[in-house]
């Protein structure tokens, strides 16, 4: 038994508008030492905490955590799409522990996921299929919203089973840091978007998704421009964010309030509880020690875009 994380900002706008080559290749070079790292580590199975964009979960049912039994990629901004290779009844098996731990999970034996997903398994295992995955979402922009508390200690009951596997696992989380790319509110928009929003954006018209796209696009276009078109990014918050993971503090996050969070950071900046969820389950392999810690705020990606890495203290191989 041995575990290996690791966390990553995702974006669905590398392609579309991107910062400087420099920075560019500073970020592939920050990937492909993860992936080296996930390589030599060898996982045999891979539990990823993530969020959704009003892609997979919607709020004619909107669940604050759910596990996939079995989920499919819709390929949203052109990120890998199909089946991911879920091992129902290990998963099945994640679900039970998880409830018998006192946290309420949902189950999905249909889990449609979005470029939250793909994104990592992509750039980190080479595809969906590329090792046996267990898929967990964690609700990030659909209010009401899970807070840090319920986050950390859903990561610890998938620690405490994972513990028990005798297997290499890889915990990752997608998402976060600070941002706030232009994501509906139920509480601001028309008839028909409330209509998406409340599940008939499942099976979105590709005009309406191009459009959708389009939008995200051109946010980031007027970001670059002025960085009040948008929430600020807050750099002094995500590297204080970094801090607390790297110096095993994550019950100090419990105190930080949801509204406090948004205004802070941004209402997308809730993603970072994946990352909670992914230190907390690889904290019931014991003390960790973190390694390939980066971070740059980048705003053609609308993001304070970080990454890190971390093992136990007793890893054995």
């Amino acid at each position: 038994m041995s575990a290996y994380l690791h966390c990553m900002s995702h974006t669905p706008l590398v392609g579309y508008v991107d910062p400087e080559p420099e920075v560019l290749a500073e970020v592939d070079d920050m990937i492909s030492g993860a992936r080296e790292r996930i390589a030599r580590f060898d996982p045999e199975l891979v539990v990823v905490f993530g969020p959704d964009h009003y892609n997979g979960f919607f709020y004619d049912m909107m669940p604050a955590f759910c596990i996939g039994m079995a989920a499919d990629a819709i390929g949203d901004f052109d990120t890998a799409a199909g089946p991911l290779d879920v091992p129902k009844a290990l998963a099945e098996s994640c679900a039970k522990a998880v409830l018998d731990a006192g946290i309420d999970a949902a189950v999905s034996y249909r889990m449609q996921v979005d470029h939250a997903f793909a994104q990592p398994l992509e750039l980190l295992l080479g595809g969906l299929q590329g090792c046996p995955v267990i898929p967990v979402f964690i609700n990030s922009v659909a209010v009401p919203l899970p807070g840090f508390k319920r986050a950390r200690l859903l990561g610890e009951s998938i620690g405490q089973w994972a513990q028990s596997l005798n297997k290499r696992v890889l915990f990752l989380a997608s998402g976060g840091l600070s941002h706030q790319p232009p994501v509906p509110e139920l509480a601001k928009v028309d008839a028909r978007m409330a209509d998406r929003l409340m599940g008939s954006g499942r099976q979105l018209p590709a005009n309406e998704r191009q459009a959708r796209q389009e939008r995200v696009i051109q946010a980031a276009r007027d970001f670059v421009e002025d960085q009040h078109s948008l929430h600020p990014l807050n750099p002094v918050w995500d590297q204080q964010f970094l801090d607390t993971l790297e110096q095993d503090r994550l019950s100090e996050l419990d105190a930080l309030g949801n509204d406090e969070l948004s205004a802070l950071a941004g209402k997308s900046t809730h993603e970072v509880k994946t990352w909670v969820a992914a230190f907390a389950a690889l904290r019931a392999f014991g003390p960790y020690q973190t390694e390939g810690r980066y971070y740059r705020p980048i705003p053609e990606w609308i993001a304070g875009f970080g990454a890190i890495g971390a093992q136990p203290l007793n890893n054995h191989h």
